[in-house]
């Protein structure tokens, strides 16, 4: 069922680590990385992904991983990170964005990176294979948000060259990059 066409340019963003587009068989593992994400957040003082935490995941990263949604990033066997990049903006993106503007956009969810690899900048790669690593026909840019109260988020997103857009009324900032030679 994986719908989503790609392009994956780089497949390995770090020495070792390389990109996969998920599928089925990836779900519990990104399931698990994300609740371990969660757990991690959690022991910072965060509430951020809670709900991952009761077994609720707002973002549908099942549904997600079917329409190859997904990227994992791998070594060896072990998984050291995921991001979504969805081509079609959701509710939540329309609700931060607005209803104009979504077409040549590819928004960026869920970066979570295996704490085993904490501290190695993966987040960082993951965001740059973003930009360079992967295309998707008709779009140019990839848009995020992150909650605006939490500055190592939004330094690691403007540290990677993402312009900062605005805040939202509730409290979240939105960043977006252009993609060279995207089209």
């Amino acid at each position: 069922m994986n719908t989503t066409k790609c392009i994956i340019i780089e497949q390995e963003i770090k020495p070792g680590i390389r990109a996969i587009q998920a599928g089925p068989e990836d779900k519990e593992a990104v399931n698990d990385l994300m609740v371990q994400a969660a757990a991690w957040l959690q022991s910072k003082g965060s509430k951020q992904w809670h709900e991952l935490l009761a077994g609720e995941d707002r973002h549908g990263v099942t549904d997600a991983i079917d329409r190859g949604d997904v990227f994992i990033f791998k070594q060896d066997d072990t998984m050291a990170g995921m991001v979504i990049l969805q081509q079609h903006a959701s509710s939540w993106d329309r609700s931060l964005w607005g209803e104009e503007g979504h077409e040549p956009a590819v928004y960026l969810h869920r970066l979570a990176i295996n704490r085993e690899f904490g501290g190695e900048q993966l987040g960082s790669a993951i965001l740059q294979w973003a930009e360079h690593g992967v295309r998707f026909p008709d779009k140019d840019r990839v848009r995020l948000d992150c909650i605006a109260s939490v500055p190592a988020l939004n330094q690691l997103y403007s540290g990677a060259g993402f312009t900062y857009k605005g805040q939202t009324p509730s409290g979240f900032n939105l960043y977006e990059k252009m993609q060279p030679c995207a089209r």
